[in-house]
């Protein structure tokens, strides 16, 4: 490989974990929201009203979100199709199930299923969001018919289905998986990477990649729960 395209790969990379890292803080950030459901409704319609209707993070926020997570996918497409290029020949000598994680081998797999799930995600939620607000003009957030915020009522709504129940769930063990391997690379990546401080990154990055997908799914179970009682 020239220096130039080592460069370029480097690049890559670092846009990639980048990317993955802007993209973890937003997950946690959307988990609190999305845990007031639970312990607070009404704090939880307060803060959804909020994030729906402020200009900043309409107009500014959501579009840099949108291409963290374009710009994640397309990174890690083009990188996994360059080290596919780089080993032509089956390294089955190697052994690469005893020599790297699962996960490590299957980052663009599980990257897709998260992706997949994502778009049930803006189908449920966002485009109806998007409807409600630029097409019918309503930028109010009230429940038609009723007193309050209708955000909670939506939210419980959608997670009456038992099918989609499944999908979510399903959807957030294959977060789990490409984060179990994704939140130490991208820190490795970024040069972040200390014989004294990485053991202590990877113990977080495991916490983090088993608490917050284990947490949306009780999210989605606990208002299954509730919504069909």
């Amino acid at each position: 490989m020239s220096m130039e395209n080592s460069k370029t790969s480097i690049f890559k990379k670092v846009l990639m974990a980048l990317s993955g890292l802007f993209l973890l803080i937003f997950l946690l950030q959307h988990f609190i929201i999305n845990f007031l459901s639970v312990i607070n409704p009404d704090a939880f319609n307060d803060v959804s009203h909020f994030m729906g209707t402020n200009p900043l993070i309409q107009f500014i926020m959501q579009p840099i979100l949108m291409l963290g997570v374009v710009l994640h996918l397309v990174m890690g497409v083009v990188i996994e199709q360059r080290n596919r290029a780089a080993r032509p020949i089956k390294y089955a000598y190697n052994k690469p199930d005893k020599n790297s994680s699962w996960m490590s081998r299957n980052m663009i797999i599980t990257g897709v299923m998260v992706i997949l799930f994502l778009g049930l995600h803006f189908y449920d939620f966002w485009l109806p969001e998007i409807k409600t607000k630029f097409i019918d003009g309503d930028f109010s957030g009230k429940l038609a018919g009723a007193e309050g915020y209708r955000y909670f009522t939506e939210l419980q709504h959608k997670f009456m289905s038992p099918v989609r129940i499944i999908i979510y769930c399903l959807a957030f063990v294959f977060l789990a998986l490409h984060l179990l391997h994704g939140f130490q690379s991208a820190f490795q990546t970024v040069g972040l990477n200390h014989n004294k401080y990485t053991p202590t990154i990877k113990k977080i990055g495991n916490l983090y990649a088993v608490l917050i997908p284990l947490g949306f799914i009780f999210i989605a179970v606990f208002h299954f729960i509730n919504a069909s009682h």
